[in-house]
């Protein structure tokens, strides 16, 4: 039997432990961080009873967060779904702390001292823009970006 890879096709493409499908869709790669994040949480929860607000800051800073954001910048999520997933986890990392699970999660995030997922792949997306168009990236920004003729505060011409 001969074997033929012309007439393969490849519907997932895993490198770097990164997940991305054929279609250049990350969910695989969310659903994955998620649940190695909910691991980690799962470990947290059974070594750590009482986690006080600096404590939890550290431990999630250093165990938990770098699972979500691990090769964000490759597979960064757009749909909707795998934000909320991303951000699900997040939610349930906050609530370890016990004095805070009265409180909303917004409310949570700004007694912890940290920003969301969402904000952060905001800022990240900005910094990155930066470096194109002062030329600290060495690469031709044009190829990514176009200037707008018009200028306007609300998107109308």
């Amino acid at each position: 039997m001969k074997f033929y890879i012309t007439t393969c096709r490849v519907y997932e493409k895993v490198s770097f432990s990164s997940n991305v499908t054929h279609q250049m869709k990350s969910s695989s790669q969310c659903l994955k961080s998620a649940a190695t994040a909910r691991k980690v949480i799962g470990m947290v929860r059974m070594t750590f009873r009482n986690l006080d607000v600096s404590d939890f800051r550290l431990i999630y800073k250093t165990y938990i967060r770098p699972h979500l954001e691990f090769c964000i910048q490759a597979w960064s999520p757009h749909f909707v779904k795998d934000i909320q997933v991303l951000e699900n986890v997040e939610k349930a990392a906050t609530n370890l702390v016990p004095k805070l699970r009265k409180y909303s999660y917004p409310d949570r995030l700004k007694t912890i001292g940290i920003t969301s997922l969402k904000e952060r792949r905001v800022r990240r997306d900005m910094i990155e823009v930066y470096k194109l168009l002062t030329g600290k990236e060495h690469i031709e920004y044009e190829q990514f970006l176009s200037a707008s003729l018009y200028f306007s505060k609300r998107g109308a011409y």
